[in-house]
């Protein structure tokens, strides 16, 4: 399980935008984000590495 701090996240778009992000390379993905600690957790095969920057990619920075 990775847990990935990630800025901008303010409604459930914004959460559907992540999910869809991480689920186009990793289909079985399972994504959980909370906005209120503006966290998201993720079981996949992806990198942490990929992930953040499938993230990023979406529009939602990650933080290091």
């Amino acid at each position: 399980m990775l847990t990935l701090k990630v800025s901008g996240m303010t409604c459930g778009g914004c959460i559907n935008a992540v999910t869809r992000a991480i689920q186009a390379q990793d289909p079985q993905a399972k994504v959980q984000a909370d906005l209120a600690s503006q966290t998201v957790n993720l079981e996949t095969t992806l990198s942490e590495t990929q992930a953040s920057q499938l993230i990023t990619d979406a529009g939602f920075p990650v933080a290091k």
